[in-house]
């Protein structure tokens, strides 16, 4: 793992006052071969001052075209989950722990995620939402601080915590759309975790 991209990503995140300047410092970070082999970078979408934010693993093919998480097959899906319960994307906002797309869609390695890791916690920070939702694997596994497979982790509540944060934000892991669409079977044990989330929602008041 590269210390010095990973102290650079620290520096370039910190200075990052607003989500603008954020975007801005990852356009010109230059620790994550990923960008020379992606279109765009895949920033976020949806509405910034929601009290929700979803956090995903990482950019495909439609995401990398069009600059936008989310919006490919595996993405209408997330939004009609989030439909179900009554949220679209003015009411929620979404991003990735990956801002590029991985060559052939491969899962991004430690090292790339560890390099990207400070601009996804501070995205955390400047938007400060009520209550994250943890997208896959990948994304639980990064901020909560865990090996935990996902369907270990998924359905149950935490608390995400962080050094810019002055309290912890409850945090739900749910199953990625795209492991949904390989296992149907599963969709309902989503729809649980999708009806934890809204009563959650409701009790906090968002």
């Amino acid at each position: 793992m590269d210390q010095a991209a990973i102290e650079s990503a620290r520096d370039f995140a910190r200075n990052a006052q607003s989500l603008e300047e954020l975007q801005a410092a990852l356009t010109r970070y230059d620790g994550v071969s990923l960008r020379k082999t992606a279109t765009n970078l895949v920033f976020a979408d949806g509405n910034p001052k929601a009290e929700i934010m979803l956090v995903g693993e990482a950019p495909g093919a439609d995401e990398d075209r069009q600059g936008l998480p989310f919006v490919g097959v595996s993405g209408q899906l997330l939004d009609r989950m989030m439909a179900a319960i009554g949220y679209d994307r003015t009411t929620f906002y979404i991003t990735n722990v990956c801002f590029w797309r991985p060559p052939g869609n491969r899962k991004p390695t430690e090292a790339e995620l560890a390099a990207q890791q400070p601009f996804v916690l501070r995205h955390i920070e400047l938007v400060r939402p009520k209550v994250l939702v943890l997208v896959g694997g990948s994304s639980a596994q990064m901020l909560l601080g865990t090996t935990e497979g996902i369907t270990r982790l998924r359905g149950k509540w935490f608390d995400y915590r962080s050094d810019g944060l002055d309290q912890p934000i409850p945090a739900l892991p749910i199953f990625h759309p795209a492991y949904l669409l390989r296992q149907p079977e599963l969709k309902r044990e989503a729809w649980r975790d999708l009806v934890k989330l809204r009563v959650r929602l409701d009790a906090l008041g968002a």
